[in-house]
């Protein structure tokens, strides 16, 4: 489900619970805030003549209101998610962006309102101005201004906030007072420190930021966060857990922070804490939303942690449902295969080993795996086979050694969670639209909500019901791109790959995206097109010539197709 999910990195997540299983008792509660408005995308705000010293208050103020935003309960994405979603365009992060702009990045991820806004400052006071941006139907806010001493910050940007929130909707049932009771006091400086941390290029001095952040205001969980991140991206994980663990279970970082701690129990070889940490997080998942929609990266780790302690049974299961949600990921079949042949049940490792080699052709580590366990189950010739076809792919002597003693070293941890699926569920119950087995209904739908029941049931697996609502969306609204990806999504997961790209040449034609020529080119591999595989990649990273799955899918080709070919 990368290709269709990926967009996001992280969605802020307004809801209490227990999933630090090492901290907090095994209940699981719901936070007690408001109804959302909706979803919301921030963008950073503009400086309009204030001094360069003050350059960190533009994404400063953006990180801040998806803070406060937060805090009153409302659905808003996070930092991460939009320089994600700019990298998949090609767009500068920091850039200066059209209101026609903002919309279309608001649309491809389901974002109902876009905040913006702009700041100045003499040195001693704080003008801001803040606006809303109604995607669907489209319209502007007047803008709304608060003005005070550079020093209150705080207390002016929440007040700000709060007047947003209360013009968007005339019920919104806080005042300011009640508003203000929801966000946690913030020091000036630390937060200060925090986001020059969280905007260095240097890993040292990103450190000491974040560091000096957790020292004026040792409580905040986002610096603890933001320094557990920066060691775990180390893989540094007996530094990691420390600071992960201080994210307390109401705080929006929980769900990452919790992942994260479970990660670093598995590459810390203790599987029985990390099983621990992915069932409290499973648990309160489906518990706080909507049940049947579950998370193949939690899965996928939960099986590893299940492997290691010898329930291989309860592993299988878990590899299998994470394998059925996401149709592009090779490491789940891999670790099946790879559970199957460490139980010398050679026949279905094959089995696996091949659907991940179809899933990612060039993944030369797939293939090894498929030869070896052929010749182990005794298909000698379909091993030769797929030994020639790999020498014509990746050239002679390129396929890495397979040794038993190293088949506990060859599973595949899932290190990061894309919790886009979980903003889809929140939405869904916010809306009061529970995931019912029925039909998903058009009446009084509009598209966009029908394309967000269509995704909401993809992530189900649900894919009749997911068809229906796409069908729903483009007879309301037939030149709709979001519908008619959503339709190719369920065409490839159904193995209808011609209406799957004819889906996809739809949405082309309406809409160019480097992401969908990208799935395209994907579907061309899998009918054994590479020619037109990398056209369509040429296509996206002229788009977007920094999009990460394009470049390394692309990388592949190219280092596939320069080895010499058999005759």
């Amino acid at each position: 489900m990368k290709a269709f999910f990926a967009v996001c990195v992280a969605v802020c997540l307004t809801i209490c619970g227990n999933v630090c299983a090492e901290q907090q008792p095994a209940s699981f509660r719901l936070a007690l805030v408001p109804s959302s408005q909706g979803i919301f995308l921030v963008f950073p705000f503009e400086s309009d003549g204030a001094s360069p010293r003050l350059e960190w208050l533009s994404e400063g103020l953006e990180e801040l209101t998806i803070q406060r935003l937060s805090a009153a309960g409302q659905q808003v994405y996070t930092h991460e998610a939009r320089t994600t979603e700019l990298e998949r365009d090609g767009l500068p992060p920091a850039a200066r962006f059209s209101h026609a702009t903002m919309l279309r990045i608001a649309a491809d991820l389901d974002a109902d309102f876009v905040v913006f806004g702009k700041f100045n400052s003499d040195g001693k006071s704080l003008a801001i101005e803040v606006r809303l941006l109604r995607v669907n139907p489209t319209s502007l806010s007047a803008p709304i201004r608060q003005s005070g001493p550079l020093e209150s910050l705080m207390e002016s940007h929440a007040i700000l906030v709060w007047r947003l929130l209360a013009a968007n909707d005339k019920g919104f049932p806080l005042n300011l007072a009640d508003f203000t009771k929801l966000q946690r006091p913030l020091r000036l400086d630390a937060f200060e420190h925090y986001i020059r941390g969280l905007l260095a290029s240097d890993d040292d001095a990103r450190m000491r930021e974040l560091r000096e952040a957790a020292r004026l205001d040792p409580d905040w969980p986002e610096s603890a966060f933001a320094i557990g991140q920066a060691y775990f991206s180390r893989r540094d994980c007996d530094s990691a857990l420390p600071w992960l663990t201080r994210v307390p279970a109401a705080n929006s970082r929980v769900t990452e922070a919790t992942f994260r701690i479970g990660v670093c129990r598995l590459l810390l070889n203790q599987p029985e804490k990390a099983e621990e940490v992915f069932l409290s997080l499973q648990d309160r998942l489906k518990k706080a939303f909507v049940a049947g929609a579950e998370l193949p990266e939690i899965l996928n780790n939960l099986a590893l942690a299940q492997a290691r302690r010898g329930d291989t049974a309860a592993a299988a299961s878990s590899l299998l449902r994470a394998l059925d949600l996401d149709p592009d990921e090779d490491d789940y079949p891999f670790n099946l295969g790879l559970l199957y042949l460490r139980g010398n049940d050679t026949t279905t490792a094959a089995k696996y080993f091949r659907e991940a080699s179809d899933r990612e052709p060039e993944n030369p580590e797939d293939r090894a795996l498929l030869i070896y366990a052929l010749e182990k189950a005794g298909n000698k010739s379909e091993a030769n086979e797929e030994r020639n076809s790999a020498a014509e792919s990746f050239g002679p002597n390129v396929l890495p050694a397979v040794k038993p003693e190293t088949f506990a070293r060859l599973q595949r941890i899932t290190t990061e969670l894309d919790i886009a699926t979980l903003q889809l569920e929140i939405a869904s119950k916010d809306s009061g639209n529970g995931h019912g087995e029925g039909t998903p209904s058009a009446a009084g739908a509009s598209p966009s909500s029908l394309v967000r029941r269509g995704r909401q049931e993809l992530v189900a697996g649900r894919l009749d019901t997911a068809e229906q609502a796409f069908r729903a969306a483009l007879t309301t609204a037939p030149h709709d791109a979001s519908a008619h990806r959503g339709m190719a999504e369920v065409y490839r997961r159904k193995n209808k790959r011609p209406e799957a790209i004819q889906e996809l040449q739809a949405a082309l034609e309406l809409r160019d995206s480097a992401v969908d020529r990208t799935t395209l080119a994907r579907i061309y591999l899998e009918q054994k097109k590479p020619d037109l595989a990398k056209a369509e990649l040429a296509r996206a990273l002229m788009i977007a010539p920094n999009y990460t799955e394009a470049r390394q899918l692309q990388e592949h080709l190219q280092n596939g197709n320069a080895k010499p070919k058999t005759p």
